[in-house]
């Protein structure tokens, strides 16, 4: 796996972080099964987290951050995903919030990095979910919000709201509200066949005012300068968030698929096949497989890291991309974790009755893979439908490119 170079170059810097995170994987592979039963990550895994640096790869260099390029996130969530689903997730979200932060207005920033850099930060990006409407300074706020994951670790919270008015000539906004933990209540929600120690619960707010310089609005993050390019002129907080949206969590998916991928080569040089005792890797039908797999998730990486290693060009020139690139980085982000999804299918098809284990970890990839890609941002079937739409000289569906 090439690695990406920091905004100054610093692929030793991106180097020494990947090489922490690799040396997390046994311990975190060890603490799946607890992560599952407690349906949220471990304080111990949070802790390690934190100490190696991970979940402020993409956060500004101003208040101590590493700010690399946007690819990292899919390269540590790989990383971390090869040894659990659950913690890539965690921390490919709330790193990711981080780089969201960087382009809100400097107030809020301030607001809540003065008081601790490391600070975690939850959200939930459905918009219909939540309602506000303007008021003076700010905003009233009301709603509940599924899928907040990681929420029990977190201060704060990003979510999203349709901000309505009175005149219904004005139409509706898109914005998001960076809400403190005082203001919004977490609903115990969270029982589900996969990604079970990512904690996803609600989170349930009751009018609360947000004040102005603690939202921003989704057309303010299309790409090109934000609010918070004032003081964090990287283009890395120049992206068009929401079209690269994707990316963020992608990673979590390829280090799902590689690691049940891994473990299936590994068992397959060393076990045999209980009808007949034939070695399994001596089987056509097994290496035909491994090809299969491996040439889908090396696929799904290409198309990962591209995108976002092109996307970081763009901005570095100061291009904003069209519509259609827009769509096309949707359709690509969701392509690639079907791709993934496919591989570990195909490995839990043909590993038999010994995938079907509670014991091994098999059966939680395939949990974990599946659980993945039902989320919104890997529906191809919305991805694809909204791109063929912009190829054909049709608007796009999707309010928040």
């Amino acid at each position: 796996m090439s690695q990406p170079a920091g905004p100054d170059g610093d692929r030793d810097g991106f180097a020494a972080v990947a090489a922490r995170a690799a040396a997390l994987v046994p311990q975190f592979r060890d603490r799946a099964a607890r992560t599952e039963q407690l349906r949220r990550l471990p304080l111990e895994t949070e802790r390690d987290l934190h100490d190696a640096g991970l979940f402020r790869i993409v956060q500004p260099k101003r208040v101590g951050g590493f700010e690399f390029d946007y690819v990292a996130l899919v390269d540590c969530a790989e990383i971390i995903g090869r040894a659990d689903a659950s913690v890539a997730w965690n921390l490919a979200n709330l790193a990711s919030h981080h780089w969201m932060l960087g382009m809100f207005d400097r107030r809020a920033q301030d607001l809540v990095w003065s008081q601790d850099p490391n600070v975690l930060i939850a959200s939930s990006f459905i918009f219909p979910a939540g309602r506000a409407h303007k008021v003076e300074g700010g905003y009233k706020l009301r709603g509940s919000w599924p899928f907040s994951s990681g929420v029990a670790s977190c201060d704060w919270n990003m979510l999203a709201s349709v901000v309505s008015s009175d005149d219904e000539a004005d139409g509706i906004e898109y914005r998001i509200f960076l809400v403190p933990k005082n203001d919004y209540r977490i609903i115990d929600t969270w029982n589900a066949a996969g990604l079970q120690g990512t904690g996803s619960n609600d989170v349930e707010v009751r009018d609360a005012f947000v004040a102005e310089p603690q939202t921003v609005a989704v057309s303010d993050l299309a790409g090109g300068p934000t609010p918070g390019s004032a003081v964090n002129p990287n283009a890395l907080y120049a992206l068009p968030a929401f079209s690269l949206f994707p990316f963020v969590l992608s990673g979590v998916a390829l280090g799902n698929a590689q690691a049940c991928l891994d473990d299936y080569i590994d068992v397959a040089r060393h076990r045999a096949s209980t009808s007949n005792r034939a070695r399994l890797g001596d089987m056509q039908s097994t290496q035909i497989k491994i090809a299969e797999a491996s040439a889908k998730i090396d696929a799904a990486r290409l198309i990962m890291r591209s995108a976002c290693i092109e996307a970081m060009a763009d901005a570095r020139r100061g291009h904003i991309p069209d519509m259609s690139a827009k769509t096309r980085y949707r359709r690509d982000g969701a392509f690639s974790v079907n791709l993934c999804t496919e591989a570990v299918s195909l490995l839990f098809s043909a590993s038999g009755a010994r995938g079907l284990f509670t014991t091994g970890v098999l059966q939680r990839q395939f949990r974990d893979a599946h659980a993945i890609n039902s989320h919104l941002a890997f529906n191809f079937d919305a991805a694809g439908t909204n791109y063929g739409r912009v190829a054909l000289g049709l608007p796009s569906e999707n309010l928040t490119l």
